[in-house]
């Protein structure tokens, strides 16, 4: 990790030079902030209004017009008619709080992250069999730089329950551990399920195994996220209905809503029209997604599942060569050709698949072959900007970024200020209360979060300062780690946290789904 020079020293004054600190030795806090003359945008979508807002300790005191004698011994930061919104919520993260830094996040204005994502529970180390209740020991234990959150995931709980990957039904006794894991983890305080139902082993589970544990998501007041089974345009429609019929009767959530292959606003508009068919007749249905046309993934989603495990890929290729060949050639052909798939990880980082090909002097399905389903990550290029940019004004619709400090993918660096950037700056097409409600008061409302998203006397202090006119996303797909810029002040849990482009302080919290007050 390279520290700053005032990274290094917040974390030599909090006793600690890593991305976490034990419980013990936090970053000393600011006892009182008055942040004088904002436009306060309060994330329920309200219009903007003028004021004052005075923090203590971790919560929000009050709101108004505040003289400095009445917070006696606080720090005041003069807004200047900036913008004050509560922080950012990222619905869908990925990586390690255990062990990484979230500095990046808090560059552009998140405080929180969600984890659990695609069917996969986070870890706290090696021991794969120690579960979710195991990582919330080891979170309650640390001191994150961001608030983190999680679901439980399917896909981990398919395998701590012994149940084999290519199994389809499992038996009765499987399915009574499958409910009884997942019990454990939404009592530890998992916010709800996910589900990766285009990975292994989500994409063997039939609806019937995923109803079962709808069920218990409902009777925890949880939210059931998915990635679906597909995101293609003949076959999304038919996802969410599945989806919803495996939620019922919790929430329904969809992971990073898109519409591969598809083009155009008329079929944005096809699909929202579904979605609100869904709303009307009584289902609890929002989405997330991120600013960019490309999704980032495994390059597994090309092969066909037959090559994927639990089969033995070395024998496939003795086996059905040419057949595999030709699957993967019409899958590329399909998804807009070898140039259209950019690599993330392993050898070929940074390249495209074309010119790995052609450095190899190989046909790209045979470069394909070679590397298997497991060769490593990639961005896929395979989204149509007009119907993206149409789904991500939807009033149900929260932005997320399915990034961690490490994926090379700009959503990860980029998400909150490329949607302020461009929708609201320089498009025009939402208004800064709609953007900030879509990243604040609808995914607090969607996981259940009632101290944080919106500002208000008595809510958690998790605040972000910024002019809308200045922020950047600098982070693109050569150099996707750039941080984001034109976040004056970010505070987390009162705790000023990143100030002037560099990490100031190390407070964030381990988040539990009803956790009891004051925690």
């Amino acid at each position: 990790m390279h520290w700053s020079r005032r990274e290094f020293l917040a974390a030599i004054a909090a006793g600690t030079a890593s991305a976490c600190l034990p419980s013990g030795a936090r970053a000393s806090s600011t006892t009182a902030l008055l942040i004088r003359d904002v436009r306060l945008v309060d994330g329920t979508g309200a219009p903007a209004r003028t004021a004052d807002l005075l923090v203590r300790g971790d919560r929000i005191e009050r709101i108004g017009r505040i003289v400095a004698r009445s917070a006696r011994g606080a720090r005041i930061v003069e807004g200047g008619g900036r913008v004050l919104a509560p922080g950012f919520i990222d619905l869908h993260a990925h990586g390690n709080p255990l062990e990484q830094s979230y500095a990046s996040h808090l560059a552009m204005g998140a405080t929180t992250i969600v984890l659990g994502q695609d069917g996969g529970s986070p870890s706290a180390g090696e021991d794969a069999t120690a579960g979710l209740p195991a990582w919330f020991e080891a979170m309650s234990r640390a001191t994150p730089d961001i608030n983190v959150a999680t679901t439980s995931g399917h896909g981990t709980l398919r395998r701590l329950a012994g149940i084999d990957d290519g199994t389809r039904q499992p038996s009765a006794a499987q399915m009574a551990r499958l409910v009884e894991l997942l019990e454990a983890d939404l009592a530890a305080g998992a916010f709800g399920l996910s589900t990766g139902l285009e990975y292994v082993p989500g994409r063997y589970a039939a609806t019937a195994e995923l109803a079962a544990l709808g069920r218990v998501v409902a009777r925890h007041d949880g939210v059931a996220m998915s990635h679906m089974r597909s995101e293609d345009d003949d076959r999304v429609e038919d996802a969410i209905r599945e989806h919803i019929e495996a939620s019922r009767p919790a929430r329904t959530h969809v992971s990073h809503l898109k519409v591969v292959y598809g083009k155009g606003e008329d079929r944005a508009e096809r699909l929202l029209a579904e979605l609100r068919r869904q709303r009307d007749a009584g289902v609890p249905l929002t989405a997330d997604m991120y600013p960019y046309a490309a999704s980032y993934t495994g390059i597994a989603i090309l092969f066909p599942e037959w090559a994927l495990p639990p089969t033995d890929y070395a024998q496939v290729l003795a086996a059905r060569r040419a057949e595999l060949r030709d699957a993967l050639e019409w899958r590329m052909t399909r998804r807009g050709g070898p140039e259209a798939l950019l690599f993330g990880s392993g050898p070929h980082a940074g390249k495209t698949l074309a010119q790995v090909a052609e450095a190899a002097g190989e046909a790209y399905p045979d470069v394909l072959l070679s590397l298997g389903p497991r060769g490593g990550s990639a961005a896929h290029f395979v989204m149509d900007e007009a119907l993206q940019a149409r789904l991500m004004q939807d009033p149900f619709v929260a932005i997320a970024t399915d990034g961690s400090p490490t994926t090379r993918h700009p959503r990860g660096h980029g998400t909150f200020a490329k949607w302020i950037e461009e929708f609201v700056v320089r498009d025009r097409r939402v208004s800064i209360e709609e953007a900030v409600r879509k990243a604040t008061g609808l995914p607090a409302s969607i996981l259940g979060l009632t101290d944080r998203g919106i500002l208000r006397e008595g809510a958690k202090a998790d605040l972000v300062l910024f002019d809308p006119a200045r922020v950047r996303a600098r982070a693109d797909y050569v150099d996707p780690f750039r941080r984001a810029e034109g976040f004056d002040l970010v505070v987390v849990n009162g705790v000023p946290a990143y100030e002037d482009g560099e990490r100031t302080g190390i407070a964030g919290r381990l988040l539990r789904h009803h956790a009891p007050p004051g925690k």
